[in-house]
């Protein structure tokens, strides 16, 4: 649905010094990623299996972001692509992988071989990466949990510290709050009102939202009133600094109502990924070679057909 000038003044954003609300519009993706993404920011692309946003993550690499600290309880082969793409100078995860499949081959290479950067990691259990993330959205310095006792982590993981419940002297661990500089999810809708509603498997997506400085949200498209669903989340426009339009964004995770998983495209990256060569050979012509997502979905579904 297009957006005409005067109608995308009513969405609502904050403002990206003072936090204030301000007046704002719908964006490019290109625009947004320019003005919310700086070099060396912590920047949270989450998505558990579904509404994973793959389309902000091609834009990321193709505007070339460098020194980023990347946070995703589950990367897969989008933070692959941005770490081979040499995006990222540390890692904060609980678990790696190509779902199904197997290793995230450019990632074990930038651990292994530092290439084409060496990546720092910072470990964490999906509890504590959880965790993190309420307490950052709950404004709270730090969260408390019961996970980490007995456990090897703290020793490798500085963000844990053991604490004695001031109650029962019970000693538990505490993990320190996540604040990313950017959160950047994807949805399935936006209202005209800069309103975000997700439905189906929403992981962590909205407390890495409500923890960040700010907030880009690609949508598959706007509409003028959400219907009510079961287990759905909506996103007051206050906490949204930043929306895109982006068909097809999740590509090729899923986004419920809308298209299902490609488990083809999943498969097909173990191979393309393994190889340095063969890997920037692709990401030149699909990624970098492309002027956006929609661009880089016709140039694989050519690619694919020619063979």
């Amino acid at each position: 649905m297009d957006i005409g000038q005067d109608e995308s003044q009513s969405i609502v954003s904050r403002s990206q010094d003072s936090g204030v609300r301000k007046a704002g519009k719908i964006m490019s993706l290109r625009e947004a990623v320019a003005e919310f993404v700086r070099d060396g920011d912590s920047v949270a692309l989450e998505g558990f299996t579904h509404l994973i946003p793959s389309a902000a993550g091609h834009e990321i690499i193709r505007q070339e972001k460098k020194d980023l600290t990347l946070i995703r309880m589950t990367p897969d082969l989008i933070y692959d692509a941005m770490i081979g793409m040499g995006c990222a100078r540390k890692l904060i995860f609980s678990w790696g992988g190509n779902p199904g499949v197997g290793s995230l081959h450019r990632f074990r290479d930038a651990i292994e071989n530092g290439w084409p950067e060496p990546l720092e990691i910072e470990e964490h259990s999906h509890a504590g990466m959880a965790n993190r993330y309420v307490a950052g959205a709950s404004n709270l310095p730090f969260a408390v949990l019961r996970g980490y006792v007995g456990t090897d982590l703290p020793e490798v993981t500085s963000t844990i510290k053991p604490i004695t419940c001031p109650f029962t002297g019970e000693e538990l661990m505490a993990v320190l709050a996540l604040n990313p500089d950017v959160t950047i999810i994807h949805a399935q809708q936006a209202d005209r009102r800069g309103n975000v509603a997700l439905w189906g498997i929403t992981g962590i997506q909205k407390e890495a939202a409500l923890s960040a400085k700010k907030v880009i949200v690609t949508v598959e498209e706007v509409v003028e009133k959400f219907e009510a669903r079961p287990f759905g989340i909506v996103l007051p426009s206050v906490a949204v600094n930043a929306i895109s339009i982006e068909p097809r964004g999740a590509f090729p995770s899923y986004a419920d109502g809308y298209y299902d998983r490609d488990n083809s495209f999943y498969e097909a990256w173990d191979p393309i990924s393994r190889d340095r060569d063969e890997f920037r050979g692709w990401m030149e012509r699909h990624i970098l070679g492309v002027d956006s997502f929609a661009d880089h979905l016709r140039s694989i579904d050519t690619e694919e057909a020619a063979r």
